[in-house]
């Protein structure tokens, strides 16, 4: 690990002051995914500014009926608060779906969002990979690519946002809240904050240098049956080779409202308008229709390619389970 200084603030306006400062600086909160970087020497901050103590810890209703949750908040507690686990059931669902409890217990709403794709490339410093060293190729395309992208890609990547928590917020229609140096203020819908690669890999957020995530808000609670289904190697300490986040309304044996975000498929959670405008007023036989909706456009590698009928199964058996209920 490279050398580097350390300094606690008090404020969330100061925290994004002392970082936007510095060009090497970065956040420190949990440190699940940055440290293991670090140590890695893919992540070389030259200072760290830790936001542990500015108490954006605590989950609070909002004035329209939703929650507003503190970028500091960890995912255990999160994903087992009432309020959470009665009209957000899709997110404690995600939530507990993702790394350990040993991980949840120390890992944060905003680090969570903001953590960094497992591609094993972009892991392994001999490799070519955009994402680390932009212009350097990326030898995903000719190489191990099971579990990465089939949606959204380009010439310059194929990896996959990792976060389950992220998928969930992306069928809530979450807004991620941040603060800039100047204490200016900026609301960012969930469906804008991450970014596919494109030319430039290695931006991975709408986020400016220094712009601090503050919390994210949920709009409010639209009812209905929340289901996260995810396909993974192994049972658990798994990231998803598929998942996919249900927010169903059945009404009369048909769906009456329908959102669906799929995790493992692409660089940002993915969610299609077209398909859940499909799945509307139709019931659990739609599925195919639905996915071919969401899978419009996938570039799959030979090697995963599976993902695709996957992806069918894996929806056809989500719609069936909230159709019963």
């Amino acid at each position: 690990m490279k050398s580097f200084t350390y300094q606690r603030v008090s404020t969330p306006a100061e925290a994004a002051a002392a970082v936007a400062a510095n060009p090497g600086a970065k956040f420190l909160a949990g440190g699940t995914n940055l440290l293991d970087l670090m140590k890695l020497q893919i992540e070389v901050p030259t200072h760290l500014v830790d936001v542990n103590r500015l108490g954006l810890d605590r989950i609070e209703p909002t004035a329209e009926g939703g929650l507003r949750i503190g970028a500091l908040v960890r995912n255990t507690d999160l994903a087992a608060d009432a309020r959470v686990k009665r009209d957000y059931a899709v997110l404690s669902r995600a939530l507990l779906a993702g790394a350990s409890g040993q991980l949840r217990n120390k890992a944060t709403t905003a680090g969570n969002l903001l953590q960094r794709t497992r591609c094993p490339y972009f892991y392994d410093p001999a490799q070519a990979c955009n994402k680390r060293n932009p212009g350097s190729g990326c030898a995903a395309l000719g190489g191990f690519s099971r579990n990465l992208a089939v949606l959204g890609t380009s010439e310059h990547c194929i990896a996959t946002h990792p976060s389950d928590m992220a998928v969930a917020m992306r069928a809530l229609d979450a807004v991620v809240e941040t603060v800039h140096a100047d204490g200016a203020t900026r609301q960012i819908p969930i469906a804008e904050f991450h970014r596919l690669p494109g030319d430039t890999p290695e931006v991975e957020t709408a986020l400016r240098h220094g712009e601090f995530v503050t919390a994210v808000t949920l709009p409010p609670p639209v009812g209905g049956v929340h289901l996260y289904r995810k396909v993974r190697d192994r049972a658990s300490y798994a990231f998803a080779t598929i998942s996919v986040a249900a927010v169903l309304v059945p009404e009369g044996g048909k769906v009456a409202q329908a959102r669906l975000a799929f995790g493992g498929l692409a660089h940002q959670p993915w969610r299609v308008t077209e398909a859940e405008d499909r799945l509307r007023g139709q019931g659990a036989d739609a599925a195919n229709a639905v996915a071919d909706a969401v899978l419009q456009g996938a570039r799959p590698t030979e090697q995963n390619a599976f993902k695709l009928p996957l992806t069918r199964r894996v929806l056809a058996g989500t719609l069936a389970q909230a159709m019963q209920g």
